[in-house]
């Protein structure tokens, strides 16, 4: 605190000025504090849409023009009027469709002779119709015990003339996992159920249980290391195919592991994620790593070239060959948490905060706009169409940006979301250089998610190796679905026909989930399941 140690007109002036600057410091302290509640409440409780709420930005844009497509409408000097006449069709209802080519078992309740007379003259009543309902059933999993026999037949003839007897045995399948009680659709299915459904062991372990049969977590651990070998092929090749898409994305999130060499259980560990975008086939990788550092993208990507779409994090920064693409949905988030804070504080204090925040909102709400309206034109179109209305937004956008800085506190939320915008902006407007890069890395949150939320349900990692395990399994199962896979089909067939075939590069191109074959089968099996 400021000490009056002078009694002079001119040291109480100084005194006034010193105090007043301490009050003004220690209000901007006090809404900084508030506006952190606010964001920290927010967070806790409140929702994770950051959608705009409709007529926040009317007082800074025309709605109309800043959303509407840059088409001129076509006038002309006379009306047109035109008529037409169509025949109404009847149109399947939404449960018709649903329940179109479901299987169908029928169960009929007859009356009996006796019921089929008149209770009130006692003759012979005559079949007038059936009343239908429909339900669906579900049947729940089985575990059944399959016994494989292979028969066996010996030479009598040689038995007793030769010195020894050929034996010749029943050709069959190479098992994927030797001398154990897994089948390949039993580890499908506890994959499928971990890594698809975010079931832990320990619930398949209680549900095992409950249908009559007990399978300890830990065996089923084991299984799933044992078929994450076969699927670390699968892995690789579709890594090699990734690296030679020219558009990419990247995300990281923390992962606890807690047996880990040299490191302490309460240490974060990162799952990293790598996919393709509009550019070959969907692919999804996950890979373990101890830390956040950028040895781990440049290790990845090593030989790789073009573009990757990133967040702000700087551990992608400095790939050889690949050029970064900053993500608008981080730029525009900031906004929207600054306005959320701005939420805490007393009126009279928002007013001017409001409406720079509001502005900023509002520039990246008309990129995203623009974005929807030529979400379904091809690579040209959208290139042309941005260079032609996106490039004077982001224009705009940038000389505001630079004019208002000086102006906001650097370190309230506004400032922030304009520091942001500002020291990410080669990336962020490197989305205009190739109409198949996108205006944010959603893409690669919303593959990342999955992961999430089995995180949540179990937690941990218990070791390095169960880790990296489960990185490769993400990798197949995310990889086949975002190629309309079923991923427990998908996964028995892996572990049925590795171990009895070449792991050459064109039987690994078949096994692959976007292969012809693969379509088609799945296609084929969808249609039996329905009959």
């Amino acid at each position: 605190m400021v000490q009056l140690e002078e009694t002079t007109y001119e040291a109480l002036l100084k005194t006034q000025e010193a105090l007043a600057d301490e009050i003004a410091l220690l209000k901007a302290e006090v809404d900084w504090y508030k506006q952190q509640f606010g964001l920290a409440q927010k967070r806790l409780y409140g929702t994770s849409s950051e959608k705009t709420p409709v007529g926040q930005e009317e007082m800074l844009f025309n709605e109309a023009e800043a959303c509407a497509s840059d088409a001129t409408e076509d006038t002309t000097d006379e009306p047109t009027e035109t008529i037409t006449y169509t025949r109404s069709k009847k149109v399947k209802g939404r449960r018709e469709q649903q329940l179109e080519g479901l299987p169908i078992e029928e169960i009929n309740y007859v009356l009996t002779d006796e019921q089929l007379t008149c209770p009130r003259c006692g003759a012979l009543m005559h079949k007038m119709g059936v009343d239908t309902r429909q339900q669906i059933k579900i049947y729940p999993p089985r575990v059944v015990l399959e016994k494989l026999n292979q028969e066996k037949c010996s030479c009598r003839d040689c038995e007793r003339n030769g010195l020894d007897s050929p034996v010749v045995t029943a050709p069959a399948p190479v098992p994927a996992f030797k001398n154990s009680l897994a089948s390949p659709s039993a580890v499908a299915y506890i994959m499928s159920q971990k890594y698809v459904e975010a079931l832990p062991l320990y619930r398949q372990e209680q549900n095992l249980k409950r249908l009559g049969f007990e399978l300890s977590r830990k065996l089923m651990a084991n299984w799933v290391i044992m078929g994450a070998d076969y699927l670390e092929v699968i892995f690789r090749h579709m890594r090699v195919k990734l690296l030679k898409c020219a558009v990419k994305a990247a995300d990281e999130t923390p992962i606890q592991v807690l047996r880990e060499e040299g490191r302490e259980a309460q240490q974060k560990s990162y799952m990293w994620v790598y996919l393709t975008v509009r550019d070959g086939p969907p692919i999804i990788l996950f890979e373990y790593k101890q830390t956040r550092e950028g040895d781990n993208p440049k290790a990845f990507f090593l030989g790789s070239d073009g573009y990757l779409h990133v967040d702000g994090c700087p551990s992608y920064n400095g790939l050889p060959g690949i050029i970064l693409v900053g993500c608008w949905a981080h730029a525009r988030r900031g906004f929207v948490e600054a306005l959320d804070a701005l939420k805490s504080l007393p009126p009279s204090a928002r007013k001017d905060v409001s409406t720079v925040a509001s502005k900023g909102l509002a520039y990246c709400n008309k990129l995203f706009a623009i974005e929807r309206d030529i979400e379904n034109a091809s690579t040209e179109e959208r290139f042309a169409a941005r260079l032609a209305r996106s490039r004077p937004v982001i224009e705009e956008f940038h000389a505001w940006l630079l004019e208002i800085q000086p102006s906001v506190l650097p370190k309230s939320p506004t400032g922030k979301a304009i520091q942001y915008c500002l020291n990410q902006w080669e990336k962020l407007i490197a989305f205009m250089l190739d109409g198949r890069l996108e205006l944010s890395n959603n893409r690669a949150e919303r593959c990342i998610k999955p992961f999430v939320i089995g995180r949540k349900n179990w937690l941990f990692a218990n070791t390095p190796r169960g880790a990296t395990a489960s990185a490769t399994v993400y990798s197949i199962v995310e990889t086949a679905k975002a190629n309309g896979i079923n991923p427990l089909t998908y996964l028995t067939h892996i572990f049925e026909t590795m171990p009895n075939m070449k792991w050459t590069d064109e039987n690994l191109d078949a096994l692959m989930p976007w292969a012809e074959n693969i379509q088609r089968d799945h296609q084929l099996s969808r249609s039996k399941s329905r009959k």
